[in-house]
């Protein structure tokens, strides 16, 4: 049995609450590690929590200004060497399927720093992401050490709605970010792919608080029951529609983009139900691609729904941005849509998916100068489409 094979056993027949503590011993084993910590992003993916026994008693760090942060945004791995006793420090992406969790750091004697451990290790740091997901089942640890503070209920019941903050595989690549973070209300998003398709859903439900989470929350799973028996996306909306109108009358409803993209052919479908926007970059324009406005989910009785299509094109970039972003408004009442929105798009796009909706938030905050008074959100696909197939 190989190293890395030890290493991998321990892991996986380790405790949901000691992952940590087995792979560290696993490396102080067989890799003669002196120091193994791990560190996750927190909901603001802002700073890197230390994962340990009572959360909050570790500092975080942050990620623009720290070695960590900078493998974390890399997702490459990025060893420093530390002077007194000739040691590395080795910190690796914890990232599971294109989902950025944390960083796992590795202290190293400068003799084993070779290749071969460096690439071992980044293997097993993507490992442990997958362990830490199974684990979540199980324990609260990992989502704990995630809180650089409390988060609101609404905010809890969001991101629970979430499949994840970003995810990429060959043909395209997504990421998506909430603010505020820890108080948001109803803003989400949700994706859902198979060989051949995607289907992502952006959501805007009206309202703030509880209120606001679970009319968002019902618009969901409503979505996801409808698209899991296996009906196109105009059924999903209409059903939806019904369940939400069954259950506030019209006094509630849920604004909703929905699309459904055919991987190989980039052939895309959309329902246009209310305010998320869509914004395309493609060969350095960026533009607002417009749709069909038709009624938001729940707010008249048995509203049909008919789909639109677009084509989406390799190295196209889609920025989908709710109304918390478009419509926030700078000091001297300029909306963020008019102008400023195309060229802050223009000016992330040298950053992967996975970053882009945390650099726009920012942006955002410094354009309006003042605390939000919306949610907003952000989600940022990248399309590399599929290559064809070879002529015979």
């Amino acid at each position: 049995m190989t190293h890395f094979q030890a290493v991998e056993r321990a892991l996986r027949t380790g405790a949901p609450h000691e992952l940590l503590g087995t792979l560290r011993d696993a490396l102080v084993q067989h890799f003669e590690a002196t120091d193994v910590e791990l560190l996750v992003a927190d909901y603001s993916s802002t700073v890197l929590q230390p994962v340990t026994e009572l959360p909050h008693t570790a500092h975080p760090l942050a990620v623009r200004s720290s070695p960590e942060g900078r493998a974390f945004v890399s997702q490459e791995p990025y060893g420093t060497y530390i002077s007194q006793d000739g040691a590395v420090e080795l910190h690796l992406p914890v990232t599971v399927r294109g989902d950025r969790l944390g960083i796992l750091t590795v202290r190293l004697p400068e003799s084993r720093h070779t290749p071969e451990a460096v690439d071992e290790l980044t293997g097993l740091a993507e490992l442990l992401g997958h362990e830490i997901l199974v684990a979540e089942r199980d324990t609260d640890l990992y989502l704990q050490a995630r809180r650089s503070k409390r988060l609101t209920l609404a905010a809890e019941m969001q991101w629970q709605l979430l499949p994840a903050r970003s995810c990429a595989r060959r043909e395209y690549a997504i990421g998506g970010q909430l603010e505020p973070a820890y108080n948001i209300h109803g803003d989400n998003f949700d994706w859902a792919t198979t060989a051949d398709t995607l289907t992502l859903t952006i959501t805007n439900g009206m309202g703030e608080g509880i209120q606001a989470s679970l009319l968002t929350n019902l618009a969901v799973n409503a979505l996801r029951n409808a698209r899991r028996a296996g009906i196109g996306i105009s059924d999903q909306a209409a059903l939806a529609d019904q369940a939400i109108y069954a259950q506030y009358r019209g006094s509630q409803y849920v604004s909703t983009l929905l699309l459904f993209f055919d991987i190989a052919t980039g052939r895309v479908q959309v329902v246009d139900a209310g305010s998320p926007q869509l914004w395309r970059q493609r060969d350095r324009v960026v533009e607002r691609v417009p749709f069909e406005a038709q009624q938001p989910l729940g707010m008249f009785d048995e509203t049909l729904y008919e789909a639109q299509e677009f084509q989406v094109l390799p190295g196209d970039r889609l920025i989908f941005v709710s109304d918390g972003v478009y419509g926030a408004v700078s000091r001297a009442g300029e909306a963020y849509e008019t102008r400023a929105l195309a060229r802050a798009i223009q000016a992330v796009g040298f950053l992967p998916a996975a970053a882009v909706p945390r650099a726009l938030l920012e942006e955002l905050r410094t354009y309006r100068d003042a605390d939000p008074e919306d949610d907003a959100l952000v989600v940022c696909l990248d399309w590399f489409g599929r290559p064809s197939a070879p002529s015979l």
